[in-house]
């Protein structure tokens, strides 16, 4: 037996003053996307912005759905417009903001677990890293990579023999 640990590494801020122009930039485009979100029954607004490697960026926000569990979350509207879209790109980030009643939450909130696989199947597809940035209201937190956010992932090595 073999006793094995995994950590992860992540950069914590104050806020969005702290961070550079372009990672404010993208967090301000996912609070444009959160905006357009459809979320009649939650009404927790959730808004996803993807910046590829020549600048483009895409937005995605929620859509909820009466009958559950049929609605998109807004990093799998992002990411899913992104590979139809611009499958010759590479995602360099992605950040993800939330609205509770109206109000940008005070935590940022992290991409559900389905969400988390398929960011890093895009991570395993492009093969290179896509950093996400989790703002909210008091705190951001950013990660090196989509990896990081799932630890001991499903990947496409699972279904070999």
């Amino acid at each position: 037996m073999k006793k094995r640990e995994l950590s992860i590494s992540y950069l914590e801020y104050k806020g969005t003053d702290e961070l550079s122009e372009a990672d404010r930039h993208l967090v301000e485009e996912a609070k444009t996307a959160a905006a357009g979100a459809y979320a009649p029954y939650s009404h927790f607004m959730v808004g996803a912005a993807i910046e590829l490697d020549e600048g483009t960026v895409v937005r995605g926000a929620n859509v909820e759905n009466a009958a559950f569990p049929s609605g998109s979350c807004a990093e799998k509207t992002a990411l899913s417009y992104t590979v139809a879209n611009f499958s010759d790109k590479k995602a360099k980030a992605i950040a993800i903001v939330a609205f509770s009643e109206g109000e940008l939450t005070d935590d940022p909130v992290p991409p559900c677990g389905n969400c988390r696989q398929m960011l890093i199947e895009e991570e395993q597809r492009l093969g290179s890293p896509i950093r996400v940035i989790l703002a909210g209201k008091t705190d951001v937190i950013i990660l090196d990579n989509c990896q990081s956010l799932m630890p001991l992932s499903f990947t496409r090595t699972n279904l070999r023999k």
